[in-house]
C-alpha cells in the first residue's frame, strides 16, 4: 500500500498506475503497442498542432485513483504538475495480456471524470472502438473521430507499419 502523496512524489519505472493505494502495472513495451502508441502521437501531434498530445500523463480520475492513458489530448496544458481536470480525448491500447474488466474499468472511470471522447485500439486485430457509456462502439468505417468531429484519425494513420 502506498499513499497518493508517495505516489505523486515518486518516479517509478516502467511507470505504474494508483488504484486505492495500490501500485498497478500496466502492460507496455511491447513492440504492437509502442507503434500504435506512437503512430497516434505524431498524427495527432501533425494534423492538430494547437492540441496539446502527451504519453503516459498521470490524471486524476477520483480522489482514490490516478490512471496513465496511452494518449492524453488536451484543448491547453495543465495548470497542475498531473492533470486533474478532464482531457478532451483520452486512447488506451491493448496489449495482448489486457484484461477487457480492467480496461472496461478504467474506460468508466475516464467517462465518470467528464471525458468526452475515448478510444480503445486493439493492435492485434487492427480494432477501434469508442466509448459511449455504458457500451464500448466497434469503428467499422476507415476513421475513427471525437465525438465532434473535431479530430479524427485514419485506420492507415494509426495502424501505419
Amino acid at each position: 500500500m502506498a499513499t497518493l502523496a508517495e505516489y505523486l512524489s515518486t518516479s517509478y519505472d516502467p511507470d505504474v498506475e494508483f488504484v486505492d493505494g495500490v501500485l498497478v502495472e500496466r502492460n507496455i513495451g511491447e513492440w504492437p503497442h509502442s507503434l500504435i502508441q506512437s503512430n497516434i502521437l505524431f498524427a495527432l501531434r501533425r494534423k492538430y498542432p494547437n492540441l496539446k498530445v502527451v504519453a503516459g500523463l498521470r490524471c486524476g480520475v477520483t480522489g482514490t485513483r490516478f490512471r496513465l492513458p496511452d494518449v492524453s489530448v488536451l484543448l491547453s496544458a495543465p495548470k497542475t504538475k498531473y492533470l486533474l481536470d478532464a482531457a478532451f480525448l483520452v486512447v488506451e491500447v491493448l496489449s495482448e495480456s489486457d484484461v477487457m474488466g480492467a480496461v472496461t474499468e478504467k474506460l468508466k472511470e475516464y467517462a465518470g471524470k467528464g471525458v468526452p471522447n475515448i478510444w480503445v485500439i486493439d493492435p492485434r486485430l487492427r480494432l477501434m472502438w469508442t466509448y459511449q457509456p455504458p457500451a464500448l462502439v466497434e469503428i467499422e468505417g476507415e476513421s475513427i473521430a471525437s465525438t465532434d468531429g473535431s479530430v479524427e484519425l485514419s485506420r492507415a494513420e494509426i495502424f501505419a507499419e
